[in-house]
Formats: C-alpha cells, structure tokens, sequence
C-alpha cells in the first residue's frame, strides 16, 4: 500500500514538473497606472543610481520574446520574465543566495524598480525555491541569452577590438573533501534511513558498532595505525553487509525506488585509490578532481571553466563550464565557438599562456603562447608588442574578481546544469558592473569638467542613451 503511494507520489511530481513547463504566462502591463496612496518608484528612486540607470539599458522585451515559448496560454499565471530575470541578475551582482536576494529584494526599492515593479511592495517577491524552478526551465540556453544580452551592452567595444584572451579555472562544487571514511560513513546512514522507511528489519544494524569505528579512525597515534587499518576496512563491509541485506528484504517496489542509489553505494564501495572515473560526492556524482598545479590548493574537486575576454576593454565574451576534465587546448574550440555565436564574429587573435601548447589555429583564429620578441625589431616596436602581449595576464585578476565578488568561487547550484548556468550568471554581473563603472567615470568627468578628446568609444555609448540616464552631479 504505502509503495504505491509512493510510486503514485514520484508519478504526480512527474507530472507537476510536465506541468510547470506550461505554465502559463505572467501578464504584461501595458501602461502604467497611478495609485492615490502610493508613490511611484520612479519618482521616488535617485535617477543617478547604478541599478535605476541598468533598467533602462537591459533589454528586458528581448527576454520576453525568448521565454514565452516555455509559457502555456493555460493554468495558473507564472512570475513576470522580467521579475525572475533581474532576481537572478541580482543575486549575481550583490553577491547573495536565493533566500537573501528576496529578503533584500522586500527592503530596497532600486531593487524593486529594477525588476520593473511601479510601486513599492512590502511582501518578498517569490519563494526562493521559484528560482530553481525558473533556472530549470530556461535551462543553459536560457542563461546564455541573459550572458549575450550583457555582452551586447558594449557592442561599440566589440565591433572595434579583434583581440581575445583565454584562461580556465576550476569552478569548485559545494562539496566537502572527500575521504573513504565520510563516503562510507555517509552510505551507511542513507541504509539506516532508507531501511527505516521500506521497513525494513535488519538482521544487524550496527548502530554501536559504527560509532566505535569512527572513533577509532580519529585517533592519530601511530600505535593505533593498523586498528586504523582494519577500521577503515570494516566500515566499507558493514557498508557492503546492509547494502546485500536490503536487496534481500524489501520489496520489489522499493528497489525500484532505491535502484539508483543502491548502484551509486556499490560504486562507490568498489572503487579504489587509482580508479578512473571515481565518485567524490554521493550527491553530485559528476564531481570532478582537478589538479590545476597551485601550491595552496593541490586538488579541486569541481568543474573546469573557461573565460574568454576582450584583450582592451576587459569585457568578458565567452563563458562555458565543461563536463570532463579537458586539455586546455581542447576547451578553446568550444569556447571561442561561443564567442562568434553571441558576438557575430571570430576574433583574429587569441592570446593564452603555454597550458594551450599544440592550438596553434582554431578556425579563423590564430593562438598566440608567450614566445620571446625578435631582436629585429625597433625599441618603439618592442614596447608596443610586450604591451600588447602583457594583456594576456590581465585575465587572471578578472577571474579572481568572478570568484569572490560574483560567486564563482564555489557553485551552490546543483550538476552539470548547475554548473553552467553560474559562470555565465557571473560573467553577466561582470559586464554589468563594467557598464556601470564606465558611467561613474564618465559623469565624474562630466562633474570635474576635464577636457578631453572624447574617444569614438565613449561617444558611440553616450549617444546610445538618453540624456537623462548620465546627469552631471
């Protein structure tokens, strides 16, 4: 009876997900309306502040045509796109996880008018748990158009550079270190819990043998180093001893149920220290082991990320996470691939460091490693082509920057998706920020009244806004 309740369950959640697909909806409003008692927030917001004046670059109608097609014409009406967009924006720019960028979102009215409200509202947004479901229906195409429509904002800067530099990094999963012990000990709990609910009667559960074990493995004299031994190797047979027991005992429902984790526990009780494609993580399986050569950090256990920029302007143009632990070289394919699909074009150079060796060409673009400078050339020369080649490392602080300002530094969303979607949301805020700076600077300039040659550069973004978006102070 109770399995299949719970097969009933998994099949009704199943179609819930179907139905959260199809959703239908949010309305638009088309014109905006006047509220006796409230004041609108764009009266009441300083038109000078960075998130009032990137509301009104953000082509927010853009993600509108995008996203309807994973709408229904049926059903309960869903969050308006431009809501959910600007939230996950948000989290990204302020640094905050989905329960604190609502709470934050309730308290601060740039916020609110960013994400298009009229008026202020006192109560959150949404649930925290709305944006993993509005993540999970964009999907990594979804996030990609949010990415292109940031880098689209410095489309002056795009059109006049040709030059591009590469690095990876490893995106850390919100994992801990993993060790036989702490996975072993974790798969006999999960029986413990899994057991408790099948109904399962254990012919032994070990419930105080188990604790004396682990308490023996966190000794540290080396008197105790063979009972170590042997308790390490007691606590994967204990493992191995519930695993054969529940196969034998529970129904054929709830084996159906558990099949996956049952053949994710064997795995792992299996695997040994040279093992390829070994599990780090029972719930992130697709975890990786990365070592990236740091002296601080020998190996990290994540997902490997490449990070494509202009070589002038700093603005970042391709950002892509990889389920396999790839040669770099073998990343800049893929990753410039991306970069002629959100910019139009291939860039004509590539500068990277000597991890790319064996790239030499990838399509129209040519790979540049360090290499000495030719004696041949004048002093004039020579500083130009060192200046243009010292700009390769310039990419190195900007991932520092993704890391601990735009929470790349550990993904808290789950798998390979999850994965993906973070770099390019923090590559987003990136560019985001980089406008934002470029108007400080520009109305600081317009407030000192410098004279200065006003570049093509500067020019061409100034005329692309209007007058009110750049006052002087």
């Amino acid at each position: 009876m109770i399995v299949s309740m719970l097969i009933f369950a998994q099949d009704t959640a199943e179609e819930h997900k179907k139905l959260g697909k199809t959703q239908m909806k949010s309305k638009k409003i088309k014109e905006p309306s006047n509220d006796l008692f409230l004041q609108r927030l764009d009266l009441m917001c300083d038109p000078r502040q960075d998130l009032f004046k990137l509301s009104h670059v953000i082509p927010w109608d853009f993600f509108d045509t995008e996203f309807e097609g994973l709408y229904s014409t049926e059903g309960r009406p869903a969050k308006p796109i431009r809501l959910m967009v600007g939230l996950l924006l948000l989290k990204q720019l302020e640094n905050l996880s989905d329960e604190r960028v609502c709470e934050a979102w309730r308290r601060d009215c740039y916020m609110q008018y960013f994400c298009g409200e009229e008026f202020f509202r006192w109560e959150q947004p949404c649930t925290p748990s709305e944006l993993v479901h509005f993540r999970h229906r964009i999907g990594e195409k979804g996030v990609e158009k949010i990415f292109e429509a940031s880098v689209n904002l410095h489309r002056d800067a795009i059109e006049q550079e040709e030059e591009v530099v590469a690095d990876t990094t490893v995106q850390e999963a919100n994992v801990t270190y993993p060790t036989d012990t702490k996975m072993r000990r974790k798969i006999i709990e999960k029986m413990w819990s899994m057991g408790e609910e099948a109904g399962v009667k254990w012919k032994r559960s070990y419930v105080r043998t188990v604790p004396k074990l682990l308490a023996t493995l966190r000794t540290r004299s080396n008197r105790t180093k063979k009972n170590r031994r042997k308790a390490a190797k007691q606590l994967k047979t204990l493992g191995g001893r519930l695993i054969r027991e529940f196969r034998r005992t529970a129904s054929s429902g709830w084996l159906t149920i558990y099949r996956e984790d049952l053949e994710l526990f064997e795995k792992v009780l299996k695997q040994g220290r040279t093992d390829k494609g070994k599990i780090y993580s029972l719930h992130d399986p697709e975890v990786l082991c990365i070592a990236k050569g740091k002296a601080h950090k020998k190996y990290e256990f994540g997902r490997k990320a490449s990070v494509v920029m202009l070589a002038k302007s700093g603005v970042i143009v391709g950002a892509k996470s990889f389920e396999e632990n790839l040669y770099d070289g073998d990343t800049l394919e893929p990753a410039l691939l991306q970069v002629s699909g959100i910019t139009g074009k291939w860039p004509k150079n590539c500068l990277v460091d000597k991890g790319y060796r064996g790239r030499p060409q990838v399509v129209d673009t040519k790979i540049e490693l360090p290499k000495p400078i030719p004696k041949s050339l004048t002093s004039y020369e020579k500083a130009k082509e060192r200046k243009r080649r010292g700009r390769r490392s310039a990419i190195e602080p900007v991932i520092g920057h993704l890391k601990s300002d735009f929470r790349m530094a550990r993904c808290f969303l789950k798998g390979t998706l999850g994965a993906s979607q973070n770099v390019m949301l923090a590559a987003a805020a990136w560019n985001l920020r980089k406008w934002v700076l470029f108007v400080l600077i520009w109305r600081l300039v317009q407030s000192l009244q410098i004279p200065m040659a006003r570049p093509s550069i500067l020019g061409n973004r100034l005329r692309a806004h209007s007058s009110y978006l750049l006052p002087a102070f």
